[in-house]
């Protein structure tokens, strides 16, 4: 019995969400945090978004969290795997002074236009992009997002010429999208309401599976873009030191979370799936994401800002 209260988080846990306020990794946190707060006993809150520099102002502000005060970060695995690739120096390393904690979504990203665009299909896409070299634009939250990346695949992997215009968060890409600034977007998942609505055109879905959600929509794989799969895993990180019998008991009560229908449905209306994964499993993904795209990062060249 002693053991299994060691392994209670005994006080308050706090969230930070290293995005902007209505991304997906806000709803996300959220979606979890409530049930969360039941499972556990003990009130767990979501401190602040803390946006910026692709993420790092609040991977920085967990890694430096005392490990007894049960800080968690809620964040898209970019964070981790991507950003030590293109920002030339960081003032913490993601991959020591973070341990995963728990996946909480594999998150799709889905390929959309304003509903007036000419191009009804990805192949009429690609032949009116290559017809109007560096004409068309797309939006992303920030350089090295999975967003981003899919768009610089896109681009290679097709033989277009587009720009790519970052934003701080998904939010605003989208709402410049949804306004016209912009030509299309890869969107983690916030934008399908207005899919729904009709406000934008789904094209395509940037996976090598079809979302169950728009399960009639095809991948980019099936358009022809044999192999694309721009799909990252969104999930909970604690700075390092935190003991491992919380860390399992967090992973515990936030997989059973996942299997819920309550949150089933909160992530679909993102397009995303639950991903639930051992802490080992979480962290051995960051290191596969960080190895699939490390190429794509060194040819393009893609940098932040």
């Amino acid at each position: 019995m002693a053991a299994l209260a060691q392994a209670h988080p005994n006080k308050q846990v706090k969230v930070i969400v290293n995005f902007p306020p209505g991304g997906a990794a806000d709803q996300i946190a959220r979606a979890v945090t409530v049930p969360l707060q039941d499972a556990l006993g003990h009130p767990v809150v979501v401190v602040e978004n803390r946006a910026g520099a692709g993420g790092n102002i609040g991977g920085e502000a967990v890694a430096k969290a005392a490990p007894d005060d049960y800080t968690l970060l809620m964040s898209s695995g970019g964070m981790v795997s991507i950003n030590p690739a293109i920002y030339p120096r960081m003032v913490f390393d993601p991959a020591k002074d973070l341990v995963p904690v728990a996946a909480a979504a594999r998150v799709l990203v889905f390929l959309e236009v304003k509903p007036d665009f000419s191009a009804r299909t990805v192949q009429e896409f690609i032949a009116y992009a290559k017809a109007h070299p560096g004409k068309l634009s797309y939006g992303s939250p920030g350089n090295g997002s999975s967003p981003h990346l899919a768009g610089e695949l896109f681009r290679e992997m097709a033989g277009m010429d587009t720009v790519h215009v970052p934003y701080k968060g998904a939010a605003p890409a989208m709402q410049d999208l949804l306004g016209g600034q912009i030509d299309f977007m890869f969107d983690p998942g916030i934008g399908l309401t207005h899919v729904r609505a009709g406000k934008l055109r789904l094209l395509a879905v940037g996976s090598t599976q079809r979302s169950s959600v728009f399960p009639d929509v095809p991948t980019l794989d099936e358009a022809g873009l044999k192999g694309f799969d721009a799909d990252t895993f969104f999930g909970f990180y604690a700075p390092a030191g935190v003991p491992a019998d919380v860390v399992a008991k967090l992973n515990h009560e936030i997989n059973k979370i996942l299997a819920t229908p309550a949150y089933k449905e909160r992530l679909a209306s993102l397009g995303g799936e639950p991903a639930p994964m051992t802490p080992a499993a979480f962290g051995a993904k960051a290191h596969e994401d960080a190895v699939r795209f490390g190429k794509l990062i060194r040819e393009r060249g893609i940098r932040a800002d």
